[in-house]
């Protein structure tokens, strides 16, 4: 018998059964598909030896008028400016006081107790302390003055911090620490921390312990969202945003030398006033130089947020925003929904997504600056995070479908779709995000799987093949390249480059990145015959592998009906040509020897090397009848 060229379509498919996608692929895990055949992703490194505090959900790169490169890391605990390698705390200052005598230890004991009327902190919020003296013992003015993690609240006047060093180990008073700390101690309160999950209040003691004052009852059938931020850059600056809190303004050529935080955008110098103190999000619009906030406080209510109202500073200001005849400062109300979710601006316009409509919001001019168009009443969106941009089309995914608008709004035929949605935990969609991998045409949304409280799955849509893959990776945010010559992401703590080398650069030396594709399963005579397997002949190419003897594994596996299990397997390890390796990549094992019997089979190709990079051809079998039992 002749061999049998095995040709796939692109993309894996689980819509339908593995059988009935004969000729298609069924299974994968770290690869995507270019020109129509599967090959492994790259690999990715750290950005930085160093770590930050709190989960990121956010990621924003801009560049100051010196060509320094500024990103932007929002987490639930602080905001970061990533400089190199370092990671500077820029997170606003809510509050500041000036107290005397708020200090007090008990000898033998690490807790300190501290005094603070109306301090407004919650559990885990972050304070520092300045011009406080000794306690006349271990607790020295050095150990005071620095900044601290609230560990509880006790009341609305009075929290604990525990003693540290400027090391950070901890400390613990003496008999001689009877001292209150002096006259005129200043405490910066930062804006107060968010969550890091969501949690669904059902009662007393539901919320984080010492979230609210002491005594207080959690809210019966309250959503508690977790901590997101929204940026952007106004030129060399930057405006970021707590979702459905302040809008603060970092200002490169006043606070860079010093690293120095962000002001309330209503606090800048000839500020009039009237600029939004809580928004939903908070965006440039590029093309006309307009700072817009959504789902924010109105100019004749500040401080009372009305989750449907969007207003726009003037044209080219950040300090203007009351809107008069001789401006172009003004506001925006929808009218269907019951929030905005999020926005998202594309080359012509921005998309405005509430819960269950889709806005199109266009610049006009004077005297009305911005219009806004009802696209659709009929979508959902997973999340704040959940949609992207690309061009002029938007990609979103959905509670139940994807989706993509491009002058009109279509689902996106999907071949996982079930696969995705029926292993989802609901609970914490707004940990969802998407992400734009422009350098392979891909869209890449990460979600939290069934089992999984973070997000450890993700489902990437190639918008140039049309074509699906799936996987598990956990990450929280991401950014494409741009500014940054390679797409960024966060995890565990760290910024990791993407596309970047070949393996996995979260271990120290890196560990391999385990990559397969799997195919459905094929058959002859629509399985009327047994068929006997004895050779393969590979094709794949090593191009990009930086071992001296890179390798992947061909596996054919077999069963006799479609719903069985598979009865029996041969694996045979491909590798790049030692005669050649240096110079000619696609010379490799000409064939290797199988022995397989079944009504059907299977293929699998994988890697479980490091440095090591695959893309696959169109392998070749020895197949032929072999009877009927």
């Amino acid at each position: 018998m002749p061999l049998t060229k095995l040709t796939f379509r692109p993309g894996l498919n689980r819509e339908t059964t593995s059988y009935s996608n004969e000729g298609g692929w069924y299974d994968g895990d770290k690869i995507r598909f270019r020109f129509g055949v599967p090959e492994k992703i790259g690999g990715w490194q750290k950005a930085s030896d160093s770590t930050y505090t709190g989960s990121a959900r956010a990621l924003h790169t801009f560049t100051s008028l010196a060509g320094a490169i500024y990103t932007g890391i929002g987490t639930h605990l602080k905001y970061y400016l990533l400089v190199g390698e370092q990671y500077k705390d820029i997170t606003p200052v809510r509050k500041t006081s000036t107290t005397d005598n708020i200090f007090a230890a008990a000898n033998g004991s690490s807790t300190i107790t501290v005094t603070d009327n109306a301090h407004g902190a919650v559990q885990n919020d972050f304070v520092t302390f300045a011009s406080a003296a000794s306690l006349g013992g271990n607790i020295t003015a050095a150990v005071l003055n620095q900044e601290y993690q609230i560990d509880a609240i006790t009341s609305a006047n009075v929290y604990t911090i525990t003693a540290k060093d400027t090391s950070g180990d901890t400390v613990t008073a003496n008999s001689s620490d009877t001292g209150n700390g002096g006259t005129s101690t200043t405490a910066a309160y930062q804006v107060n921390v968010g969550l890091d999950t969501v949690v669904y209040n059902v009662g007393w003691g539901t919320d984080t312990w010492g979230r609210d004052t002491y005594g207080s009852d959690g809210e019966l059938g309250v959503l508690s969202t977790m901590r997101l931020w929204t940026h952007d850059n106004f030129g060399e600056d930057l405006i970021y945003n707590v979702r459905n809190g302040g809008i603060f303004y970092w200002d490169t050529s006043a606070r860079a030398a010093t690293f120095s935080r962000g002001i309330p955008i209503a606090e800048l110098t000839s500020a009039d006033g009237a600029a939004p103190t809580v928004a939903k999000q908070v965006m440039i619009s590029d093309r006309d130089r307009h700072i817009i906030a959504f789902g924010c406080d109105a100019e004749t209510s500040l401080g009372t947020q009305d989750p449907l109202l969007i207003r726009f500073s003037d044209q080219g200001s950040a300090i203007t925003w009351a809107a008069t005849a001789t401006n172009t400062a003004g506001d925006i109300q929808l009218s269907t929904g019951s929030e905005i979710i999020t926005a998202v601006e594309t080359r012509q316009q921005i998309l405005v997504f509430t819960d269950v409509s889709l806005h199109a919001m266009q610049f006009l001019g004077p005297p009305f600056t911005f219009g806004v168009s009802m696209i659709s009443e009929n979508i959902t969106i997973m999340g704040p995070n959940t949609a992207k941009a690309v061009d002029d089309a938007v990609f979103w995914m959905g509670v139940e479908d994807f989706y993509v608008y491009d002058g009109r709004v279509q689902k996106l035929p999907c071949s996982v779709r079930s696969y995705v949605f029926n292993d989802f935990n609901l609970a914490q969609k707004d940990k969802t995000f998407a992400g734009l991998n422009s350098t392979f045409n891909e869209m890449w949304w990460f979600y939290p799987s069934k089992n999984s409280t973070e997000c450890d799955k993700y489902v990437v849509y190639n918008y140039q093949e049309q074509a699906w893959t799936f996987g598990s990776l956990s990450r929280t945010a991401w950014l494409d390249r741009g500014i940054l010559d390679n797409p960024l992401s966060t995890a565990d703590g760290y910024a990791y480059y993407h596309e970047l080398g070949l393996d996995d650069g979260s271990t120290s030396p890196p560990s391999a990145i385990q990559a397969h594709v799997e195919s459905s399963q094929i058959d002859i005579a629509d399985g009327n015959e047994f068929v006997f397997l004895n050779k393969v002949v590979p094709d794949l190419t090593f191009e990009g592998s930086t071992s001296t003897a890179p390798k992947a594994t061909f596996t054919l596996k077999s069963r006799n009906a479609p719903g069985g299990s598979y009865l029996k397997s041969d694996a045979e390890t491909v590798t790049q040509s030692q005669a050649e390796s240096t110079t000619v990549v696609e010379q490799f094992t000409e064939q290797a020897f199988v022995r397989l019997r079944g009504r059907s089979f299977a293929l699998r190709v994988a890697s479980t090397d490091t440095e090591t990079q695959w893309r696959l051809g169109f392998p070749r079998v020895n197949i032929r009848p072999d009877g009927r039992k």
